[in-house]
């Protein structure tokens, strides 16, 4: 089909926006996991693996899993889990660039219409085989309302799923929409079985949660499977001998809930664990000082950042926000808390994010400017709060810091620290007031960086738990999403982060550094600027 000058436009756009792709929802940015471990998997024995396969990996890990359903959360440590049991159209690779998955290619054919061509001779886990039916199902499923999927915002913007032949779809947009491939990379875009699809709506109808089938055993087409998941303890995933593409080396993973960072670590230094994700900066001198293990550091788009509950007193008021944020010393979190890893967050997009504007100003550390806010808004003499974090040891840190810089302001700050699924559930239903989190900009553009966590539409689960609803953010916001024009689409992002510094729905500190312990016997591991442990080519070495 040949291409209009304009739609070959859209298509060069798109591509270049592949190259700034980078990467959703930080563990904790939006992270967790679970399972049956076995005896075979509790220790490192029957782990040995010369020959440059094999062996049986066991991941310490901050967090459970929130849900293995591709469509149930919008957290890392669940995306963790579920990128080594689906595979979705298109994948990124290290650099963040879009590259062929179970889509072998793609084109834009119309300015709003989009057509991918499938990879033939795939089948799922149960023996089923993968088409554009499946690619229709699972898309229409991430969209039905009826499933309330956190992820749905990632392809409101798609009106029509065209099976056009048993391995060919097209992608009808309400707009040009220019970043669809990189959004179809996401996890939210993970092909699940026809036939599991079927039976999750059929639990349904007779009273069942979405997603109640799909927890209980996911089934992807990766090139692990999953085995088993103990909710609270672990979750196992075994090598898939049947997989189209080169298998894994690994005969298993186990993802292990550790939530104490030092006994992570511990158990990095005993061998109970290879890997230990993820390190407080503040582990990472004991690490170094191992001789069988080494720190895994990796530069990421994440954000972390404090949040303020517009719907709560004081924070309803700007003045309190733009106070607040005037009040706390970042660096002095980034130095005493990270140890001076991560790059200081003017806002809330990182450098490579495509949207991102270096002449962005944001609300500098200012104490006097601080107080004469807070006395202008009827706090001179401060107020009582309640800071929320999750048991992430450098966000209870952050917490104790930011505790005591308010207090010389006279507000009274109380910690409250939260296991990681009950910390989702509870500030996506608003009960918070100030809570510590991360957003990680898994597309690489700024709608993602954004939308989610700015658009009135997203406020709660989908990202935006500051409950921010303003209209000029949310015209910008839409208006930006459907601009074809890369300049212009550049323009509209910098208007929104002049008015985040008026707005001031949170406060940004740094886009973080990944660190991870890894074992000197774990080979090919690597991590990418989303956070997602790549484990596909891994295997043991003892």
């Amino acid at each position: 089909m040949k291409l209009s000058k304009k739609s070959l436009l859209l298509l060069v756009f798109g591509l270049l926006l592949s190259v700034v792709l980078v990467a959703c929802a930080s563990e904790p940015d939006e992270s967790g996991t679970t399972d049956d471990s076995g005896e075979e998997t509790e220790g490192t024995e029957g782990t040995e693996a010369g020959d440059g396969s094999g062996g049986n990996l066991i991941i310490a890990n901050l967090s459970d899993a929130v849900s293995l359903d591709p469509v149930g959360s919008n957290d890392t440590a669940s995306s963790d889990i579920q990128s080594n049991i689906f595979e979705s159209l298109t994948s990124q690779d290290e650099n963040m660039e879009v590259q062929p998955a179970l889509a072998e290619s793609w084109e834009a054919v119309e300015d709003n219409v989009w057509e991918f061509k499938l990879r033939e001779g795939v089948t799922f886990h149960d023996g089923t085989e993968f088409n554009a039916d499946v690619v229709k199902a699972n898309i229409d499923r991430i969209l039905d309302s009826a499933v309330a999927s956190p992820r749905a915002f990632l392809y409101d913007m798609v009106t029509e799923v065209v099976v056009v032949d048993d391995y060919t779809v097209q992608f009808v947009t309400e707009y040009p929409f220019a970043p669809l491939p990189a959004h179809l990379a996401h996890n939210g875009g993970a092909m699940v079985s026809l036939d599991q699809i079927e039976e999750d709506y059929a639990a349904m109808e007779d009273g069942g949660e979405p997603g109640s089938v799909i927890n209980q055993h996911p089934i992807g087409t990766g090139y692990f499977k999953f085995d088993s998941w103990n909710p609270g303890d672990s979750v196992v995933v075994v090598k898939n001998d049947d997989y189209w593409g080169e298998p894994a080396k690994l005969d298993s993973v186990t993802f292990k809930v550790v939530s104490e960072g030092g006994t992570r670590v511990a158990e990095l230094e005993t061998g109970d664990s290879h890997i230990a994700n993820n390190l407080s900066p503040n582990d990472v001198p004991r690490v170094e000082g191992m001789p069988n293990a080494d720190v895994n550091q990796q530069s990421s788009v994440g954000l972390s950042y404090i949040g303020f509950n517009l719907e709560k007193e004081p924070f309803d008021d700007p003045l309190v926000r733009q106070a607040v944020n005037m009040a706390i010393d970042r660096e002095s979190i980034i130095n005493g808390v990270y140890d001076g890893i991560g790059t200081p967050a003017i806002g809330p997009l990182a450098p490579d994010v495509f949207g991102f504007d270096e002449n962005a100003e944001g609300l500098e550390y200012d104490r006097e400017t601080a107080r004469e806010l807070l006395a202008e808004a009827g706090y001179e003499d401060g107020f009582s709060t309640t800071l929320w974090t999750n048991d992430s040891q450098e966000r209870i840190d952050t917490a104790t810091v930011v505790q005591a810089q308010l207090a010389e302001f006279g507000i009274d700050v109380q910690i409250e620290v939260l296991e990681w699924g009950a910390y989702l559930e509870q500030t996506a239903n608003g009960e918070h007031e100030m809570f510590i989190l991360g957003w990680s900009t898994v597309t690489g553009d700024a709608d993602y960086g954004l939308y989610a966590l700015l658009h009135s539409d997203m406020v709660g689960e989908p990202g935006n738990r500051t409950f921010v609803r303003d209209e000029n953010i949310d015209a910008l916001l839409d208006e930006a999403r459907q601009e074809p024009d890369p300049d212009t689409r550049l323009e509209l992002y910098s208007e929104i982060q002049e008015l985040l510094v008026e707005v001031a729905p949170f406060l940004n500190i740094h886009h973080q550094d990944f660190l991870v312990g890894v074992s000197s016997s774990v080979k090919g591991f690597s991590q990418d600027p989303t956070g997602i442990l790549q484990l596909h080519e891994v295997y043991i070495e003892e």
